[in-house]
């Protein structure tokens, strides 16, 4: 059997909020309830899991590969809300998106303080290195 990623946690404050702000956020179907998680699902398998968790919660990264038109649809979310967003993680250049290997991109935070990516190119297929 080959390896696929199946499903990761991210920890947050409120799981059905965190959930439903990415499902928005992304245009993906509502997330579902799988024991004490929201699961929001992706269109290649992966399951996002979102699960409540007390105390510190460390911020993470998480990138999505998206379509053209689907990035221009989450750019428009991400404006209209008024979220900030970078060309960078490290959040320097505000308000911009990278064109990295022919692609467009950007990074924003949700809810937890975790930095999201939106790419529209795999990094390293326009042939630059990362």
């Amino acid at each position: 059997m080959a390896i696929h990623f199946n499903h990761t946690i991210v920890w947050s404050r409120d799981r059905a909020a965190s959930a439903a702000f990415l499902a928005e956020m992304l245009g993906l179907p509502a997330p579902d309830e799988f024991g004490p998680f929201r699961v929001v699902a992706t269109d290649n398998g992966v399951n996002v899991d979102f699960a409540d968790k007390q105390g510190v919660i460390s911020t993470q990264h998480y990138a999505f590969l998206v379509g053209e038109p689907e990035f221009d649809e989450i750019l428009g979310r991400i404006r209209e809300k008024g979220l900030s967003y970078w060309a960078d993680p490290g959040q320097h250049k505000a308000g911009e998106i990278n064109t990295r290997d022919d692609g467009r991109g950007l990074y924003f935070k949700d809810l937890n303080g975790h930095l999201l990516e939106i790419i529209t190119r795999p990094y390293g297929s326009g042939g630059q290195r990362p």
